[in-house]
């Protein structure tokens, strides 16, 4: 997926662990591992503003694009 997730980076950033995340944003552990690991699907506003908040970052720090490789490249 062209969209990577560092929540990872954020975490360890803010010496912060994920029980600690999911408490503050009031999420499982286990749905904010599935958003961690880049297997989520989507994620609400709501999610990113709360992930936002605990870790005092912006959406971009959270997330980013890149590019997939092209195919036969």
């Amino acid at each position: 997926m062209p969209i990577s997730v560092d929540i990872d980076v954020m975490l360890a950033r803010r010496k912060m662990s994920v029980g600690e995340l999911a408490d503050r944003v009031g999420i499982t552990p286990a749905n904010l591992a599935v958003l961690k690991n880049g297997r989520a699907k989507a994620v609400r506003f709501a999610t990113l503003a709360a992930l936002c908040e605990a870790l005092e970052c912006q959406p971009g720090d959270l997330l980013r694009w890149e590019a997939e490789d092209a195919p036969g490249g």
